[in-house]
């Protein structure tokens, strides 16, 4: 497994470390049901041809949905009574077979304030239930814990979300949760997070939702809330543990989708990003 942790140097000098937020993509990772998983072949290898200077080149290609493994949402993703956000109508922005208006190549690369809002830490369990509705409450127990409790939460921020739930990465169908259900948001959870105007949102979960044991995705009332009435991009499947093992909270978030014209989201590799004092 790659280390979760980097190092580098500011251009003023400074050192800082970085923490990857981001899984790795491989054929065996969960994947929602409502969208592709990851395929990767090598297509040409080593020695299917030589030139003449004794080299040879091999090269990939890979198939994979754009909500696949770590991943951002676009405005696009979801649509409420045939509208996308600031009522574009979802019809029209998609009659090209690509998406007009609210595509993932509208969110430019960012670094923003970033907040971990480790609600587990706050509860005093190591990870959330199943289908635990992370309400406005347990939001605000995560933000108490923060330096300046709710008063570090800045507008224009990334908030993230922990509910522990990377700890059954691993366990495939466990992770996506159908039968069990999964933590997340609540509708009233949401409204906290976006009554503090956030940048983005982003949690450690295959929806950014409270999923109901049994019920899959057949509501998604925190997208409706955020992609369509906020115009809050959503940040899903981020790997919250090593960030939440360091501690601090508080950091610089980087984020940078895929240029993926008219597409309703991209694989990203988020960065948590720190200054180390000596």
């Amino acid at each position: 497994m790659t280390s979760r942790l980097h190092h580098g140097t500011r251009a003023n000098g400074s050192r800082v470390e970085i923490v990857d937020l981001g899984h790795q993509l491989h054929q065996a990772i969960p994947t929602s049901p409502s969208h592709p998983g990851y395929r990767h072949a090598l297509m040409r290898r080593h020695g299917d041809s030589v030139r003449v200077d004794g080299t040879s080149g091999a090269n990939d290609m890979l198939f994979l949905g754009t909500h696949t493994g770590t991943h951002v949402d676009a405005l696009s993703h979801i649509s409420a009574d045939g509208m996308l956000h600031d009522g574009v109508s979802a019809e029209e922005a998609q009659s090209t077979g690509r998406f007009t208006s609210h595509g993932v190549e509208t969110i430019g690369p960012a670094i923003v304030p970033g907040v971990l809002l480790d609600v587990p830490r706050a509860l005093g369990v190591q990870r959330l239930d199943p289908a635990h509705p992370v309400t406005a409450d347990d939001l605000a127990a995560a933000a108490a814990l923060l330096p300046d409790g709710e008063d570090s939460v800045p507008k224009g921020a990334a908030l993230l979300v922990r509910t522990g739930w990377t700890q059954l990465w691993e366990q495939g169908a466990a992770f996506v949760g159908h039968d069990s259900g999964v933590p997340g948001p609540n509708l009233d959870g949401g409204t906290w997070l976006a009554g503090h105007e956030p940048r983005f949102v982003g949690s450690d979960t295959t929806a950014f939702e409270h999923i109901p044991a049994g019920e899959g995705h057949a509501r998604l009332p925190v997208h409706r809330l955020m992609l369509v009435e906020q115009g809050v991009p959503i940040i899903e499947m981020l790997n919250l543990e090593a960030l939440a093992e360091r501690g601090e909270r508080i950091f610089d978030f980087i984020l940078s989708p895929l240029p993926l014209l008219g597409a309703t989201g991209s694989p990203v590799r988020p960065m948590a990003v720190f200054e180390v004092t000596e």
